[in-house]
């Protein structure tokens, strides 16, 4: 009889050890169809942004593709339909990588309650899975560099053979056409797994032995814009770490960054929504007044009067990216200058990133709120016109999203408020003073001591 597998976050065929799994069943049970499937759920679908919609439906073209045209995609809640779809084929099993999010964890317990052994789970979107890196007593860790030495002890396999190039794909009767994307007004990356694959080989070549120097400028090309094909599994960490070596140790460590937030998700799945400094969340003055909203949009759409900032938000909007110096930067000015919480500026990320993953996006912005993992504390806030100058010396970044600024030459990008004709073309004023607010945020986080 057939087997299902059923791809979720691993979109590709090279590297998966659950298809080769479910490719191995199919032909011991004499009948080598393998079913491949997606399950559109609402659960998932419906909050996800236009951007988010838009490139997973280019994955899942191109998955479709590699596959002959044979992706059976199905619309509904997986408990029903997985269930369903096994007994209307009389497949013998679901094929799947393990998922350790908060809801792909409990949905799958449930499916398990129906399903039994049927469903199988082989790997995960890691290169080692949440839970397996713990401290001598069997406690999880907190803090990223000890994590990082004892995921390093702890080791990875090899990336999995590719598949065999006779794969029988059976897609059976009642398969739905994909959705039609939602109009984004922005050009997206090619995505699918030759399209990452096609980035990672180009970057190793020409920008890898360069990652630690220019990492953190986003005025260049510096990183190797992957964190959308992880997300989505069309390429698979473990090929990432085969390829590195220990001249690349800066590299590898920004892998592990994804899995040691996947792992403090997976032990604490409540912080994906609450402070784990639960302070933050009960006790923390934050701006509730009637301005806040206003603020807030202002930060969002680009409009603080700090440059770098409003460089960063508006990228989010024209690219469904941003770099990561400048999420950082623009979460510490949420918290710390506007004195809104993280949970907002997470969810404003959510919705635009093409990237979005709900571990690094939420423990992403606590470390720069001062309220999760690791040794970053409240009163590390960042300067928005020192950060620029650092790390935008030339004011290039600056000037390629915010065009009201592109008259001003060099570093005086980041400060138009020096130019007698910085504001000649609309750029708004400063929203609040940051020298001000930075003391105002502190003074709210001493209120916290010994509570």
């Amino acid at each position: 009889m057939a087997c299902i597998m059923w791809f979720r976050r691993d979109l590709r065929l090279r590297d998966n050890p659950a298809l080769l799994t479910a490719i191995d069943q199919a032909r011991a049970t004499g009948d080598d169809r393998v079913i491949g499937l997606f399950v559109l759920d609402p659960a998932l679908w419906e909050p996800s942004g236009p951007i988010r919609q838009a490139y997973l439906l280019q994955s899942l073209t191109a998955l479709n593709r590699s596959m002959g045209g044979n992706l059976h995609v199905v619309r509904g809640d997986p408990r029903q339909v997985v269930p369903k779809l096994m007994r209307t084929t009389g497949a013998t099993s679901v094929h799947i990588a393990a998922d350790f999010g908060p809801y792909g964890r409990a949905r799958d317990l449930d499916l398990v309650s129906v399903l039994g052994d049927r469903l199988v789970r082989t790997g995960s979107a890691y290169a080692v899975a949440p839970g397996r890196v713990t401290k001598d007593d069997g406690t999880p860790y907190r803090v990223y560099t000890p994590f990082y030495r004892a995921w390093m002890r702890h080791g990875w396999r090899a990336p999995a053979p590719d598949p065999p190039p006779d794969v029988h794909w059976w897609s059976p009767a009642g398969a739905v056409a994909l959705p039609k994307p939602p109009k984004v007004g922005i050009t997206l990356p090619p995505a699918g797994e030759e399209a990452a694959w096609a980035r990672w080989d180009s970057y190793r070549s020409t920008g890898l032995a360069d990652y630690a120097e220019l990492r953190d400028r986003p005025d260049l090309a510096g990183t190797s814009a992957l964190s959308h094909h992880l997300r989505w599994g069309e390429i698979h960490p473990r090929s990432l770490l085969a390829e590195l070596s220990d001249a690349d140790e800066v590299y590898r460590k920004e892998l592990c960054w994804r899995e040691f937030y996947a792992d403090v998700l997976w032990q604490r799945p409540q912080s994906a929504r609450h402070s784990m400094d639960p302070r933050f969340d009960e006790l923390m003055p934050w701006d509730t007044g009637s301005g806040a909203d206003q603020v807030f949009t202002a930060w969002a759409t680009g409009r603080t009067g700090y440059p770098f900032v409003d460089a960063g938000m508006r990228q989010l909007r024209a690219e469904g990216w941003m770099h990561n110096r400048v999420r950082m930067v623009v979460a510490s000015f949420l918290v710390k200058d506007l004195h809104l919480p993280w949970q907002r500026g997470a969810a404003e990320f959510m919705h635009w990133l093409r990237d979005a993953d709900l571990a690094s996006n939420a423990h992403g912005w606590q470390w720069t709120a001062g309220c999760g993992t690791d040794a970053s504390p409240f009163y590390r806030v960042f300067n928005p016109v020192a950060q620029g100058l650092k790390f935008d010396p030339q004011g290039d970044y600056v000037r390629r999203y915010v065009p009201e600024l592109a008259h001003l030459a060099g570093k005086a990008a980041h400060e138009p408020w020096q130019a007698p004709d910085g504001y000649a073309h609309g750029y708004p004023a400063r929203l609040v003073d940051h020298r001000a607010e930075r003391e105002a945020a502190l003074t709210a986080f001493a209120s916290l001591k010994g509570r």
